[in-house]
Formats: C-alpha cells, sequence, structure tokens
C-alpha cells in the first residue's frame, strides 16, 4: 500500500502553532476529516483533521513541539488522499422474502 504523508494545513496565517494535544497513535487508523492533533496559537486553539485515510505508521510530532503550515505531522499506510476517485457504491441489499401464512382450513 502506497505511504501518505498528513501536514499541517492553511491555520489561517499563524505562524509558530504549539502541539497542544495528539489524538492518535502509531497503529491507529484514520479516516479523512478525523482530528490528528490540537494546535495553539496566540489567537486560538483549533484541532487539525487528516486529509488521507489509513494507518498511522510514524508520528513527526509530539506534544510542546511548535509547527507552521506545511509541516508534516505524521506518515500513512493506506487508502489515500480525500481528492481520490470515489469507490464504486455498495450493491442493494437483495429484499428478504416475507413469509405470507398459508389459509387456514376452513372448520367442517
Amino acid at each position: 500500500m502506497p505511504r501518505q504523508t498528513v501536514t499541517v494545513p492553511d491555520i489561517g496565517g499563524a505562524e509558530a502553532a504549539e502541539v497542544i494535544d495528539v489524538l492518535v497513535a502509531v497503529g491507529d487508523e484514520v479516516v479523512v476529516d478525523q482530528g490528528l492533533i490540537v494546535l495553539e496559537s496566540d489567537k486560538a486553539s483549533m484541532e487539525i483533521p487528516s486529509s488521507a485515510a489509513g494507518v498511522i505508521k510514524e508520528l513527526k510530532v509530539k506534544i510542546g513541539d511548535t509547527v507552521n503550515e506545511g509541516s508534516l505531522l505524521l506518515l500513512l499506510e493506506g487508502e489515500g488522499v480525500a481528492a481520490a476517485a470515489p469507490s464504486a457504491p455498495a450493491a442493494p441489499a437483495a429484499p428478504s422474502p416475507v413469509a405470507v401464512p398459508a389459509p387456514a382450513a376452513a372448520p367442517v
């Protein structure tokens, strides 16, 4: 499976944001838009979501680190980035047969 890098997206021009929480660990499976870390700048705190889905192979940040837009957060192995082609929709389930009661016999 291909390795993906996940970096800090545009964080509104904030420079030198501090990592105040890491929400995932090596071996965790993540989905697109799942929270990975929480950053704090002089203006706000923000949760940084994953731009790709897969299994975390390596974390590149820890609590107390300072990051900027474009800083490497982690390496994923897996499904790919959000912009990848959508997978085919699941086939609808076949309707389950409905039991029809047999007509009752008329009393004799």
